[in-house]
């Protein structure tokens, strides 16, 4: 029995120029790749913090807002690391 591989392991031709970034996406990325990727983090324990005091004195829908704000930073901070070390491109 022979086993096949499926999965491609090698760019196929012209499939980078089929699947590149927009303008408006190359631009936002290129200014945000600025910005220290520990930014993200504090933005992100900063976003608990004020929720953390908004739950003490008793707003819990503002609280529940600004708490829903972590997951964001951390995700943009994940994004921005990546396009860092890969390029918008994945060059």
């Amino acid at each position: 029995m022979e086993l096949k591989n499926y999965a491609v392991t090698t760019p196929q031709p012209g499939a980078r120029e089929k699947h590149r970034e927009g303008t408006v996406a190359r631009s936002i990325e290129q200014q945000t790749a600025k910005l220290p990727s520990d930014w993200w983090l504090w933005a992100a324990l900063g976003s608990i913090a004020i929720s953390l005091v908004f739950q003490l004195t008793g707003d819990d829908r503002k609280a529940n807002f600004v708490g829903h704000w972590a997951p964001t930073f951390l995700t943009l901070g994940i994004y921005n690391k990546l396009v860092k070390l890969h390029g918008s491109e994945g060059i």
